[in-house]
């Protein structure tokens, strides 16, 4: 009897001590992150399906790849990206043409592509996504695409493509050209519906129930938005601390509004500057300036402004009265696009120049320094920011039918990326060649 007992206690042992082994082998597997391309003497090369693919790099090798081909889709766009906190596992949700795709990166090195939420409508180059309590909110300046929601929940347990359908369609209007959210409010503002000679303006929805958003407020007094933040105000202008601030990227300025008050939205203060297009704008984290950027003062034509890549750098230390900080001007001469601050870095998609990665850690002193750069874009011919004769640039920016640029090589390339994944995995989504996932070297 006692030697049966020794006997089963020790199988027991064996039996813990394996699953424990198991368990340690898959946790050491899903976060292996082998580089796909490491960044070699400013290069990063890989092979896929026997062809050989070179960028261009500087302090971040490739980590994972996936084509436009694979998502079958032909254009790419916007990207953002959600955190499983049951799971840990990250997701990428890359906006297409057709539709948006949902990625699982939990394993970089092997991205796996799920599937997509398709296009509500007809297919749009511009299609935008971003999360909020465990929901994706979509919208696309395809006709009458309105708003999709999907419970990003449902990715549980999924490991195989599947085709994804939206958990509500918010009808309230028919197109928009970018969404943004207050996660810390739970109010969602959609950008861009209407036009710019008849603006929906500021159209702000209560979405903390994700499926049954409600709109609270919608005016139109401060112009069109082409994109937007909007935060709870934490810089040192005391007399709006703890407001819900609205940061508005209006074509020729940056407007601020107090929107605490969703009956009584207040302008509080607006910024002019030698405007071309005026495209996105993102606080530095101690909402003491906006790093502005313009989407057509690179261009090299009788509107020319800047030969390099500027970005405006607008104090607002005193919301009732921004003023120009300084102007940082890159090495590069590429139309910038997106761009998000995370700690001390400027993550800035920056279309044929790929992701420029800008240390702003002495913005207060005007010294600025790119610190690395992953260029998703092959065709050098692509660098150059020439308007052909007859194009009529305000067509892009203000009222997006057709191509984006109307087909200007400069339009090409590297259009957002998402660098806030604990991972420290950066996101680029490439207009041409698909989702790029990347990160500062270990080397």
């Amino acid at each position: 009897m006692i030697q049966n007992l020794k006997k089963t206690k020790l199988l027991l042992l064996i039996i813990t001590f394996l699953l424990l082994s198991c368990k340690k082998e898959k946790y050491e597997f899903q976060v292996t992150n082998e580089p796909l391309a490491n960044c070699i003497d400013g290069y990063a090369t890989f092979i896929k399906d026997d062809l050989e693919y070179t960028y261009e790099c500087d302090n971040y090798d490739l980590i994972g790849y996936i084509s436009l081909g694979e998502m079958d889709a032909t254009l790419g766009n916007d990207c953002w990206g959600w955190t499983d906190f049951q799971t840990n596992k990250e997701y990428v949700l890359m906006g297409l043409d057709n539709g948006t795709a949902i990625i699982d990166i939990s394993q970089p090195n092997k991205p796996n592509y799920l599937g997509k939420i398709p296009t509500t409508t007809s297919n749009s180059m511009w299609r935008d996504i971003k999360v909020y309590n465990n929901h994706a909110f979509i919208v696309s300046e395809a006709n009458d695409h309105g708003m999709q929601v999907f419970d990003l929940k449902h990715l549980r347990g999924i490991n195989t493509k599947q085709k994804f359908v939206p958990d509500h369609i918010y009808n309230g209007f028919g197109d928009a050209h970018n969404i943004a959210i207050n996660t810390e409010s739970g109010y969602a503002y959609t950008c861009g519906a209407g036009n710019s000679r008849n603006p929906v303006g500021i159209h702000a929805l209560n979405i903390k129930e994700p499926t049954n958003p409600k709109l609270e407020l919608q005016i139109s007094d401060f112009g069109y938005s082409h994109d937007a933040q909007i935060v709870n105000y934490k810089g040192p202008d005391l007399d709006y601390f703890g407001k819900e601030i609205y940061v508005g990227s209006n074509e020729t300025k940056v407007i601020f509004v107090d929107v605490s008050d969703k009956s009584d939205p207040k302008l509080i203060s607006e910024f002019f500057y030698d405007d071309e297009y005026t495209h996105q704008s993102w606080l530095t984290e101690d909402h003491r300036y906006a790093l502005l950027g313009d989407e057509y003062d690179e261009l090299n034509s009788s509107y020319e402004l800047v030969n390099n890549t500027r970005t405006i750098i607008i104090d607002i230390s005193d919301l009732d009265n921004p003023v120009l900080h300084y102007e940082y001007l890159a090495e590069t001469e590429s139309i910038d696009h997106n761009g998000y601050v995370k700690g001390n870095n400027f993550y800035l998609a920056s279309y044929t120049s790929g992701l420029r990665v800008i240390n702003i850690q002495n913005i207060k002193n005007k010294s600025l320094i790119e610190t690395g750069f992953f260029d998703t874009h092959i065709d050098n011919d692509y660098k150059q920011n020439t308007l052909r004769f007859g194009q009529i640039k305000n067509n892009d920016p203000g009222d997006h039918t057709g191509n984006k640029g109307q087909g200007i090589e400069a339009f090409n390339g590297a259009w957002s990326v998402y660098p806030f994944f604990d991972s420290e995995n950066i996101i680029i989504s490439d207009i041409n060649s698909g989702l790029f996932i990347v990160k500062k070297s270990s080397l």
